[in-house]
């Protein structure tokens, strides 16, 4: 079949927009649990949806793609809230000079959110694949390839990177990524917007994130640890007694 550059750009453009999203979550997950099983469930919900895209791609048009979204969505505000509630936590640990390591397991949340999110962002670049393959399909399946391959490059060189972030700070990034998109998606279904708001609505939600996480927090502390008395100050009192 004849390469066409034009189908082969198409198919590559729009996997590295939609994967790069997806991506942007996966690294996330990954520096708040340090466990590269946010990267196989991320990777499974794309597969789940590109392999029957390269097999039978005039299909999957068929599905409905506001029962993916809303459904996806629904989970992604879920994580998100239960993920703010636990970066306040995170906090509060970091300001405690005193306690003790910690690691929370939120397993299943990176599994079903790593999912969910493969699955939407690939359905989404599906939708415009399927309309590429019938043109040409050796340069389209091409285009997809490339841009995975792409993906997952810069994925596995960046994750170096996120792993020096302290965890606090990366469960409110993660945070505001989830409620990002599952408020993206949900009004995807009532009007069309750009993919542009993204940006803002992201910084609104970290600030919202973070506010929530830090509220607070330092009065708490520092009422707490007026009111507690030191240990050496307590076997001062117990020695001048006795």
């Amino acid at each position: 079949m004849q390469f066409d550059p034009g189908i082969f750009l198409a198919a590559l453009g729009i996997t590295l927009l939609e994967l790069a999203e997806a991506s942007a979550v996966g690294l996330a997950l990954y520096a708040e649990s340090r466990r590269h099983t946010a990267f196989l469930a991320l990777s499974l919900g794309v597969l789940v949806v590109f392999i029957p895209t390269a097999v039978v791609g005039k299909y999957i048009s068929l599905l409905p793609v506001f029962a993916v979204r809303l459904i996806a969505g629904a989970l992604l505000l879920y994580f998100g809230v239960r993920l703010t509630r636990s970066a306040r936590r995170s906090y509060i640990r970091s300001k405690q000079a005193s306690s003790a390591p910690y690691k929370e397991e939120f397993e299943r949340g990176v599994l079903a959110t790593g999912f969910s999110v493969g699955a939407v962002e690939a359905f989404e670049a599906a939708i415009v694949l399927v309309a590429l393959l019938p043109n040409s399909y050796g340069s389209t399946i091409l285009g997809l390839l490339l841009g995975v391959v792409l993906i997952v490059v810069f994925t596995y060189i960046l994750r170096f990177q996120v792993r020096r972030v302290k965890q606090a700070n990366m469960k409110m990034l993660v945070a505001a990524l989830l409620l990002t998109f599952a408020t993206f998606w949900f009004t995807e279904e009532v009007v069309n917007v750009s993919d542009l708001i993204l940006i803002p609505l992201f910084l609104v939600y970290l600030a919202a994130v973070r506010w929530v996480s830090t509220r607070g927090v330092l009065n708490t502390l520092s009422t707490s640890s007026q009111s507690t008395p030191s240990a050496s100050a307590q076997v001062k009192d117990k020695a001048s007694g006795s």
